[in-house]
């Protein structure tokens, strides 16, 4: 299940080292996003097939905070070696399409962003109708 856990191991992935102080954050990045999507498709829980997304997003909301309040944190993660562009169906996410043609911010930015929104159209396979 989706978790502040879950979320610690994805961000260790991103070469992001989870501090002590930063467990309200996380917590609070979790519930949002349970709670977004949760309204987004009424349902009581998130479904497995949703857990990636949300897991993502979750680490978007909290790189994204992050960067506005504490950038120094952020300083772990290198993007120079990162995914280039992703392909997915019709929609295509380029990260960098040439040697130094953004810079680190905005790669970072880009890579927020991208985690932010990757998925949100498979919502509508769950959606349920509120009466």
């Amino acid at each position: 299940m989706f978790n502040v856990e879950t979320l610690k191991e994805r961000l260790k992935d991103l070469r992001y080292e989870v501090k002590e102080g930063d467990e309200f954050s996380l917590t609070f990045c979790v519930e949002k996003v349970r709670s977004t999507i949760k309204n987004e498709i009424n349902w009581q829980d998130i479904p497995e097939e949703l857990e990636r997304i949300a897991i993502d997003m979750a680490v978007g909301e909290f790189l994204l905070a992050k960067k506005a309040f504490a950038p120094d944190d952020l300083t772990g993660i290198d993007l120079t070696n990162a995914v280039k562009e992703i392909k997915e169906g019709d929609v295509t996410i380029a990260f960098g399409t040439g040697e130094g043609s953004q810079t680190p911010e905005q790669r970072l930015t880009t890579y927020i962003n991208y985690l932010l929104t990757y998925g949100k159209a498979q919502f509508a396979s769950f959606r349920r109708l509120k009466w």
